[in-house]
């Protein structure tokens, strides 16, 4: 695996040093070279997995003993369908965009996410009672109804009246463990996105959706030093900050990779074992959503489910009873995490590969997987989300959403326009008067002829007027049947 990659574009240097003609999006930064010292890691392994998963249902069939616990055999059928249906896809599912550490774990990933957007399927069709006992039946604590919190109720920053737990409570209860979430939550979306501004819009954003839904969910309602200050410049920022320092590495770096067995020290072999948890190469985002109307449309496309899936987390554990601090919230945000990697990568190739007619399957699922929780919520509680918006709410968003939409058609539509048209009247050549007398000279009277004749004679220098006719002038005149 010793490919060189320049920072810039990801793009494979040949060892003479010159660029190449011109290579595939893809074909350089997806796949991985096998030097032949690791080929059997790298191998799918099909028929090895398909003995060991028989020879396991063979052991539950033959040598295990038998329950008569429904709930327990329940749960076990489905693990093991799941685990089934994981191992298929690890070695028969194509292959995504990355690689490192192992082709496997990405198709895993996917294998995971179609599990889980079957599971929101099965949902959709169960009544919001049925939905919280299946949620219940996954983990008894669940299934009891969440109290309602504001944390808008004291917004003192400091508070002198003699709290037990200090002039600065209202602060330092803000501070918990979800601070920490938020830091690494922001610092994995810049590794997704990979785009300073695209963040900082999805950072506000949100917080101007929590502002317009508090009618909805109590949990929307926080100070406005929680909204600005802890959340969008303290954690968010934080967030995007470490994350932007480590794009910069990432895109700094030289990708230079050598075989593990060709490495001669141990120390050197142990360095390598470490750096296959890094990406294989890297390739800097670059979504120009003014470029053209398509990319506008996409970058909006994106921004607007990213927000939709941050506020489906929310109506999802208010709807089904789900506490915050629960393991099923963070498995969630976890498999977010993995499936919107690859899913923003497959994106960005579709969008900037003119080879790549199709959109990722990955990228496919996780739309499915965002819409699907939306009309999960929509149905279990379509009182709450259909609430209206407050009077002020829902003029500064028909306001905002009239601005957006003017100001596509006036920049992609009346302003691009107007100036290609601009532009082409200045690069047209000025010839308008030479092509009227084109004409007139072309026509049948003998007197506008001549009248051309005579001005074209009276231009010329005295050396030229000794010409009948003018050279330019003599070509066009029309031909007479002797000519033809």
């Amino acid at each position: 695996m010793a490919t060189k990659y320049t920072r810039e574009s990801g793009q494979p240097v040949p060892r003479n040093g010159n660029q190449p003609s011109r290579p595939s999006f893809s074909s350089f930064l997806t796949n991985v070279e096998d030097d032949g010292t690791m080929t059997y890691f790298w191998r799918a392994h099909s028929i090895t997995a398909l003995i060991c998963m028989i020879g396991s249902l063979l052991y539950v069939t033959l040598f295990e003993d038998q329950t008569n616990d429904v709930t327990w055999n329940v749960k076990r059928g489905i693990v093991a369908c799941v685990v089934v249906f994981c191992v298929f896809g690890m070695t028969q599912v194509r292959d995504g965009p990355f690689k490192r550490p192992h082709p496997a774990l990405w198709r895993l990933v996917v294998c995971l996410s179609v599990v889980y957007e079957l599971a929101l399927v099965f949902l959709l069709f169960q009544t919001v009672d049925n939905a919280r006992q299946l949620v219940a039946y996954l983990d008894p604590e669940l299934g009891k109804p969440l109290p309602e919190q504001s944390y808008a109720e004291d917004c003192r920053i400091y508070d002198p009246d003699g709290h037990p737990g200090g002039p600065w409570h209202n602060l330092w209860e803000k501070v918990d463990v979800f601070v920490v979430g938020h830091l690494l939550g922001w610092f994995f979306k810049m590794l997704m996105i990979r785009d300073y501004w695209v963040c900082w819009v999805i950072s506000i954003m949100f917080e101007v959706l929590e502002y317009s839904l508090e009618h909805q969910l109590p949990n929307f309602a926080e100070c406005w030093w929680d909204h600005w200050v802890l959340d969008v410049i303290v954690c968010n920022g934080a967030g995007i900050w470490l994350g932007m320092k480590t794009l910069n590495y990432l895109n700094m770096k030289t990708y230079q990779w050598r075989g593990l067995w060709k490495i001669p020290t141990y120390r050197g072999k142990l360095k390598r074992i470490f750096l296959q948890f890094t990406p294989y190469s890297w390739t800097r985002f670059e979504w120009q959503p003014t470029a053209n109307l398509t990319r506008w449309l996409a970058v909006l496309g994106i921004i607007s489910l990213y927000l939709l899936a941050e506020l489906n987390t929310f109506y999802l554990k208010y709807i089904l009873w789900i506490p915050p601090p629960h393991h099923l919230n963070w498995l969630r945000l976890a498999l977010y995490v993995l499936v919107g990697s690859c899913a923003l990568r497959e994106t960005f190739q579709y969008m900037s590969d003119p080879e790549c007619k199709t959109l990722g399957q990955q990228s496919w699922v996780m739309v499915a997987i965002i819409l699907t929780e939306l009309l999960i919520a929509l149905k279990f509680d379509l009182q709450l989300i259909l609430k209206p918006f407050p009077r002020h709410i829902a003029i500064c968003w028909l306001l905002g959403i009239l601005a957006i939409l003017s100001w596509t058609v006036w920049n992609f539509c009346i302003h691009r326009i107007s100036f290609r048209f601009l532009n082409w009247k200045m690069k047209k050549p000025k010839s308008g008067n030479k092509k009227k007398e084109t004409v007139a000279i072309n026509s049948d009277s003998d007197e506008i002829k001549n009248q051309l004749v005579s001005k074209y004679t009276n231009d010329f220098p005295p050396t030229l007027k000794k010409q009948t006719d003018p050279p330019y002038v003599t070509r066009l005149r029309p031909r007479t049947n002797e000519n033809a």
